[in-house]
């Protein structure tokens, strides 16, 4: 091998440290991520416990409309987390939100239902979601910033490996939840089963709070010294608004296609009438195809243009949704098989987005750019995607209406994706 070839084959490696800097990382995300969506897994048993109703599917849609209230927090919580990251340091703000979220989630799990403290009990469980959905808000853009600029060579797999441990994250919730509807008969879920769910991620939560606490600050901040700046909001706001746009966009297929996916266990039965367990196994395939596709785009977006990806699997997606939910409301094709090629095609443009979204913003801004984009996008398509789905087929009768929410997000995406040349090109050179 020539010293030319083994160069290129050492940049194409990740180091030791860069290894143990992104599996932290990745695995603090991943249990948060869990915390978060481990609602979502339970809403039918939440909302009769805490919004009950005489009608079934409305406390479903008043425990929908809480989870969405976790999203509509995401944004004020990335801006004001974002703002301390920029100012003082990621580190700091990494370390404290996986601590707070871990705790909130332990209280959702020990808290009195409805019928124990009446009133008091909706409105604790809707503090504890604002409390998730703030942390939430620094958590995931603190991961990427925090990964990115420490790897930045391998910037879209070290940020593909983030959502990577997401949907594994995600993929453990599914998974606890399918052992308690196997285990555990109807009535025994929805009087304490569910609680198992949000004890289990909050402890594991905790435990790595205490592995975050050896990482260090990331060089790329470090080397600012006194260049960090003093008000990054304001800042990005006024130098940065076609990045936000563009950022914004870029995440806007990744978070519809998201919010369905985590309402698959209680969205399918209710209007395509499947059984919450054949739900449940299929989304469980769903994020496993799923996670191993970003992997392999993230991977591959550190070789091509990685707006080619996008383009191309929202592309897909805005041609093909409708068929796909189409042939789910008539059970034409087993529900499993249609999980893996949602899955296949979503990673094109999940396994990328997050290194695009980094790369439109300088060292000084990064970590506010990126949650100004994440946040603002994740509750606007992913929080109300459970609401725009149902809505669209509650109101025209037809369950495979669900689909034209995907279109539209898919749509934006594709079209952020033409302009995100134009803006990238900075991690690693400032």
């Amino acid at each position: 091998m020539t010293d030319t070839t083994a160069g290129a084959a050492a940049r194409h490696r990740l180091s030791r440290a860069e290894w143990r800097v992104i599996i932290l990382s990745s695995l603090g995300g991943a249990l948060e991520f869990y915390d978060f969506v481990i609602y979502s897994m339970f809403a039918q048993y939440i909302g009769a416990s805490f919004f009950p109703a005489q009608n079934p599917f409305v406390s479903l849609m008043l425990s929908y409309a809480v989870f969405a209230v976790g999203y509509l927090a995401r944004p004020l919580g990335g801006i004001i987390l974002s703002h301390f990251g920029d100012r003082y340091g990621r580190r700091r703000v990494f370390i404290a939100t996986i601590l707070i979220m871990s705790s909130s989630t332990v209280a959702m799990g020990l808290l009195p239902t409805y019928g124990q403290i009446g009133v008091t009990a909706s409105l604790l469980m809707i503090a504890l979601r604002l409390v998730q959905g703030f942390c939430l808000g620094g958590e995931l853009p603190g991961a990427i910033t925090y990964v990115v600029e420490n790897a930045p060579r391998h910037a879209s797999f070290a940020a593909g490996m983030i959502f990577f441990c997401v949907n594994s994250g995600v993929g453990l919730a599914s998974l606890l939840s399918l052992i308690l509807h196997e285990t555990l008969d109807p009535a025994q879920v929805a009087a304490w089963g569910w609680r198992l769910g949000f004890l289990f991620g909050g402890l594991c939560g905790l435990g790595s709070f205490w592995l975050r606490l050896s990482l260090e600050e990331t060089e790329a901040f470090s080397r600012l010294r006194e260049g960090t700046s003093k008000r990054p909001f304001v800042e990005l706001a006024r130098s940065r608004p076609w990045s936000l746009i563009v950022g914004i966009g870029a995440l806007a297929a990744t978070g519809g296609f998201n919010g369905l996916v985590f309402t698959i266990p209680t969205l399918f039965p209710a209007i395509m009438g499947y059984s919450p367990l054949e739900a449940i196994v299929a989304q469980n395939i769903l994020l496993g195809v799923l996670s191993v596709g970003i992997i392999a785009f993230a991977w591959l977006g550190d070789r091509v243009p990685r707006h080619y990806l996008m383009a191309g699997g929202t592309l897909i997606t805005i041609l093909f949704s409708h068929a796909w939910f189409v042939a789910a409301a008539n059970h034409s094709i087993p529900l499993p098989v249609l999980g893996v090629i949602a899955a296949l095609v979503a990673s094109m443009y999940g396994g990328v987005f997050a290194s695009i979204v980094a790369d439109l913003y300088p060292t000084r801004l990064r970590f506010s750019g990126v949650a100004v984009s994440l946040n603002i996008s994740f509750s606007s398509f992913s929080g109300l995607a459970a609401l725009g789905a149902s809505g669209l087929a509650k109101a025209s009768g037809d369950p495979a209406s669900a689909s034209w929410y995907m279109v539209v997000c898919a749509a934006v995406t594709f079209v952020a994706a033409l302009f995100v040349p134009r803006y990238a090109g900075h991690i690693g050179k400032d």
